[in-house]
């Protein structure tokens, strides 16, 4: 079951070792069991609201009981993390 405990350590996480292919490939060995999935925020649907914002990434929360996934708030039905990096606008 995913917890804000998880999701606050898997933030620390990689804003200690920042956001890339590599890093999700870390996430996966240190928190076996959960999905993760990494793309850039601005591939998240507008209306999305992430359970963590940071600078330079923000945390969704994934729902995949059904046959497609969406995202959630929800931490009772969340199944995976989404970690979508956020560009500087400059």
């Amino acid at each position: 079951m995913m917890t804000p405990e998880i999701t606050t350590a898997v933030a620390q996480e990689v804003a200690n070792i920042g956001l890339d292919e590599s890093a999700i490939f870390k996430l996966r060995q240190s928190f076996e069991g959960i999905h993760f999935t990494y793309c850039m925020d601005d591939d998240i649907a507008e209306n999305a609201k992430p359970v963590i914002e940071e600078t330079n990434f923000n945390l969704y929360l994934v729902d995949g009981r059904e046959h497609c996934l969406c995202l959630t708030n929800d931490y009772g039905i969340a199944t995976g993390i989404v970690l979508a990096e956020v560009l500087d606008e400059e």
